[in-house]
């Protein structure tokens, strides 16, 4: 059974090692600079999704009657 260049499992394969090669930059660049990348990756996914939700025009409020 041969499988043609360029499959799924290939992809799956080179996917292992990108996060190994994640892993070896994390050792060598020690843990306090991979949390702060980590970090700030966080905070510009988060800067991101607030950017594309965010209302273009401000919604009009309904009136509240007091209780």
């Amino acid at each position: 059974m041969f499988r043609r260049h360029g499959t799924k499992p290939a992809l799956a394969l080179w996917m292992l090692v990108a996060i190994a090669d994640v892993a070896l930059l994390a050792a060598a660049a020690g843990p306090v600079l991979f949390l702060l990348t980590l970090a700030g990756a966080g905070l510009l996914a988060a800067a991101a999704v607030l950017i594309t939700q965010r209302r273009a025009t401000p919604q009009p409020q309904p009136a509240r009657r007091r209780a």
